[in-house]
């Protein structure tokens, strides 16, 4: 009685069932994808402001873009030291900030001989100043710190804190910390001395 109902019944070889688990998880990617793309069609609405309803597309794919900064440029009519600054800062510099942006790059100028003795300011908001008054270096006419050629020094303001200094390096800026963006607070100026 046994083997009757063996024989009944049907056998599947494992390769088979291999293949039917297969085929469904096929069928059901499938359709994961169909009901994306279905989603991502639909626009989304809101109604603005002013009350007026919108629409846009719904972002369904992430396409990552490595952000590119510009590279500096060397200026030529700028002091050499200046440029020996930056490399002294960078070899100096940290992964992150420890709160001493004007030390680091006072003792990089000193070290390159960009200023012949320590800068006595405390407060890197002041450092233009007495960049400017001290050691014969000159506002430049630049806004954008990307455009700051290599070497420069870029003071930043801060209305309640001492404010940032730093210094312009090819790949990016760097003061007790290195970054590949500038500082985010308002520019003062960019610095620099033939």
């Amino acid at each position: 009685m046994l083997d009757m109902r063996r024989s009944k019944m049907t056998k599947t070889s494992p390769l088979t069932q291999l293949l039917a688990v297969l085929v469904c998880s096929l069928l059901t990617a499938a359709a994961v994808q169909a009901a994306k793309a279905d989603a991502s069609k639909t626009p989304f609405t809101f109604k603005d402001k002013n009350g007026k309803t919108q629409s846009v597309s719904v972002v369904s794919n992430y396409y990552p873009k490595k952000l590119v900064y510009p590279t500096a440029k060397v200026d030529h009519s700028i002091n050499p030291q200046l440029m020996r600054a930056a490399t002294i800062a960078q070899e100096r510099a940290h992964a992150h900030s420890r709160s001493r942006c004007w030390q680091y790059v006072k003792e990089a100028l000193l070290a390159s001989g960009a200023v012949s003795s320590y800068p006595k300011t405390a407060y890197a908001k002041e450092a233009g100043q007495e960049l400017v008054n001290n050691y014969g270096f000159k506002k430049l006419a630049i806004r954008d710190p990307f455009k700051a050629p290599v070497g420069s020094v870029l003071v930043y303001t801060a209305s309640k804190a001492a404010g940032h200094v730093e210094i312009r390096t090819k790949e990016g800026f760097v003061s007790d910390f290195r970054s590949k963006v500038p500082s985010p607070r308002p520019l003062i100026g960019v610095y620099a001395k033939s």
